[in-house]
């Protein structure tokens, strides 16, 4: 038995079991170096190409996965066309954001006089604090999943919702009386008891009793929140994306109506109220619109190009309207019942979002908030965005 000439050729040898000459070291080399490139195959597969002179059947299953893979993304998702044109709308502009700041604070500081209301005064600060904050982070923050219509814009919402966060987190040390009181900062019509309101008294869908008009009951019901309900779960179902948890959420707030009307008077409504103006109507219609939505989306082209390269006044409007809507389409199913882990994500969504939605009723009713009111509007068209 002939001695090996090398270490590496040795440690080839005790890998493939053999014993090997010196003449055959190279060759033996080679083999072991096919089983590493298969092992990391096995553990990590991006579609690279493997090893020249590895065995034909690690290749094969390397291209069997690939393939997989590629079938799986024209399953999900669409075809896009984009020329890659990086345009002035796209580039980082950190320094003429400084630039602006800064000219704005040194007019301030040198050529504004103060005004003697302290009121006033903490309010403006306090208002320019939270500004240079959201131009801090519109900046620097780092950047989510989303793109469209530009990451600044989710930038900016992400540091609203810290200052939001910051918000509420300063309210929860107070009581509730300073709680109340301090709403009066913001709004000095706030921080008074609400009138009582009779939600559920009367459930009669036609009072033959009123001569003037009988469908009065319904009329009265028809106030802000219809349309808020409607555009509510429309926007909704772009999110979840899926008809039958849209209706499971739907339903079940109804039943979180009933089951807390006695700690929120405005919950105790008519039985139609709950199910046929809420849940068939108001609800029913925004899941309903929202799906077609996502069908259209799921079946347009998407085509895009650079601004200055569409020769018309047309198509330029045009790109700019579409520059709201996806860069691109995928396709996602729940799939609930898939894995024990799977079900208990889509359950703990589903209380994200029902915790959501009763934080606004609660909020209304411990700060004494009509639900008129434009910040509870304003919450209401920010929570839709930065709940993205």
């Amino acid at each position: 038995m002939t001695k090996p000439e090398s270490k590496k050729s040795s440690v080839a040898a005790v890998i493939n079991n053999t014993t090997t000459t010196s003449s055959s070291s190279t060759g033996t080399t080679g083999t072991g170096k096919c089983a590493t490139a298969a092992s990391n195959a096995g553990q990590v597969n991006n579609g690279c190409s493997v090893e020249p002179g590895c065995p034909s059947q690690s290749k094969a299953g390397v291209m069997k996965q690939t393939s997989r893979e590629s079938l799986h993304r024209r399953n999900t998702e669409c075809e896009v066309y984009d020329d890659g044109t990086n345009t002035f709308f796209w580039r980082a502009h950190t320094v003429t954001v400084l630039f602006i700041l800064t000219c704005a604070l040194v007019y301030v500081t040198l050529l504004e006089e103060t005004p003697q209301d302290t009121a006033y005064n903490t309010k403006r600060g306090i208002v320019a604090s939270i500004l240079v904050f959201l131009c801090f982070g519109v900046t620097q923050a780092k950047d989510g999943p989303f793109t469209r219509p530009h990451p600044a814009y989710w930038r900016f919402w992400l540091c609203v919702t810290v200052v939001y966060e910051l918000f509420l987190i300063f309210i929860l040390f107070q009581t509730v009386h300073d709680g109340r009181q301090f709403m009066k900062y913001i709004d000095p019509k706030l921080g008074v008891p609400l009138p009582e309101r009779d939600y559920g008294g009367n459930c009669l869908m036609y009072d033959p009793g009123n001569t003037t008009d009988p469908f009065h009951n319904i009329w009265d019901k028809m106030d802000g929140f219809v349309p808020a309900h409607f555009l509510g779960w429309y926007i909704k179902t772009l999110m979840i994306r899926d008809w039958w948890m849209c209706m499971i959420i739907s339903v079940m707030f109804e039943f979180l109506e009933y089951s807390l009307e006695h700690q929120l008077p405005n919950f105790s409504e008519c039985w139609w109220d709950h199910w046929i103006m809420d849940v068939l109507v108001c609800n029913g219609l925004g899941i309903y619109c929202g799906m077609k939505t996502l069908a259209w989306l799921s079946m347009k082209p998407y085509q895009w190009q650079g601004l200055w390269n569409i020769p018309t006044y047309k198509g330029k409007i045009k790109r700019i309207a579409f520059q709201f809507t996806p860069y691109s389409w995928v396709k996602f199913e729940w799939k609930p019942a898939s894995t024990v882990r799977r079900w208990l994500a889509v359950l703990g969504i589903i209380f994200m979002f029902l915790l959501a939605e009763l934080n606004t009723f609660y909020l209304k009713f411990v700060l004494w908030m009509p639900p008129e009111h434009y910040l509870v509007l304003l919450r209401l068209v920010f929570s839709s965005t930065w709940e993205a």
